[in-house]
């Protein structure tokens, strides 16, 4: 009970910074930071845009800063207790043709530079499941990317936690996955792969700020699901009321346009992510599977997205 009332303390008195607070990531730690109770500054370098704009209706103060700026990194950390830090990958929504894995790189390392001169008190980074491989075997760039940062976190002595999710459910929410009335990646049919709702890492994130005693110096992987492409599209479909296919793209088609991403798909085929799901349970009881996630937000995301595009195909 003396614990929880200090938690309440924490989080009525404080603020925490959420750097990348217009993205997935971003709006879902928001959404939990706010709904226990914390003071949150989301930074974006659009204040005006749209994500924007609902972060402040929903109560946070949005503050204008550029990754690839530091300065303004660090006046907005200024008098913050806690920061959570995102950066985007490689092909991520919103990230130009020219962003590439030393740019994520960067930005990382501006916003852990940027909490280390405000004095931030609790710094929250999300990096990807078995990024800490890098020194057993090749990985792919975008986990070696988020290494590097962790290196840097640590170089810094920042009163840190690095969470690790493995791949995001939402990759099946758009284009990136959905076309041509299938459910098309580059992933083998009937190789098990680990996933995990974004929701849920919001929730690890402001559990772990509001426990810093118990997180602080901790990294923890974090998985909510294991299903091979198949099934995943046969519960989509199911979901959705649609056939929905599964029809795996070349890997030779995907190394004509990017050798990286080539190699990202040939690692989560041969080898991918081995992090422990009864242990995120354990961290986070509500952990969505699959199938919960569908029934909660998945579905409805997934029929609007082909909504769509079924109409922009009508208007062609």
């Amino acid at each position: 009970m003396h614990v929880m009332g200090e938690n309440v303390k924490l989080t009525q008195q404080k603020t925490v910074v959420v750097a990348g607070a217009t993205g997935l990531q971003g709006r879902a730690v928001t959404r939990h930071l706010l709904r226990d109770g914390w003071q949150v500054r989301a930074l974006t370098r659009d204040p005006h845009g749209p994500q924007a704009t609902a972060l402040a209706r929903a109560g946070a103060q949005v503050v204008r800063a550029r990754m690839e700026d530091v300065g303004s990194l660090t006046a907005a950390a200024q008098g913050a207790w806690g920061l959570f830090s995102v950066q985007p990958t490689v092909g991520s929504p919103g990230t130009g043709p020219d962003f590439t894995a030393d740019d994520e790189v960067r930005w990382g390392v501006n916003v852990a530079e940027a909490a280390h001169a405000a004095g931030v008190g609790h710094f929250v980074f999300t990096s990807v499941a078995e990024a800490d491989r890098h020194l057993e075997e090749k990985l792919p760039v975008n986990l070696v990317s988020k290494w590097h940062i962790e290196q840097h976190m640590a170089a810094l002595g920042l009163p840190a936690t690095i969470l690790r999710p493995v791949s995001f459910m939402e990759n099946f929410t758009g284009g990136y996955a959905l076309r041509n009335g299938n459910l098309s990646t580059g992933l083998a049919p009937e190789v098990p792969q680990q996933i995990m709702a974004v929701d849920d890492v919001g929730a690890v994130a402001a559990l772990a700020f509001s426990r810093p005693g118990e997180w602080i110096g901790r990294a923890v992987s974090l998985a909510g699901d294991e299903l091979t492409p198949v099934r995943i599209a046969e519960a989509i479909g199911q979901a959705l009321g649609i056939p929905l296919p599964y029809v795996q793209i070349p890997i030779d088609a995907i190394r004509a346009l990017s050798e990286d991403f080539a190699y990202a798909n040939e690692w989560l085929n041969e080898r991918g992510y081995r992090a422990d799901i009864p242990a995120t349970r354990r961290i986070h009881p509500g952990t969505m599977d699959l199938h919960t996630w569908l029934e909660r937000t998945g579905a409805s995301r997934i029929a609007a997205f082909l909504d769509s595009a079924r109409t922009a195909g009508q208007d062609a």
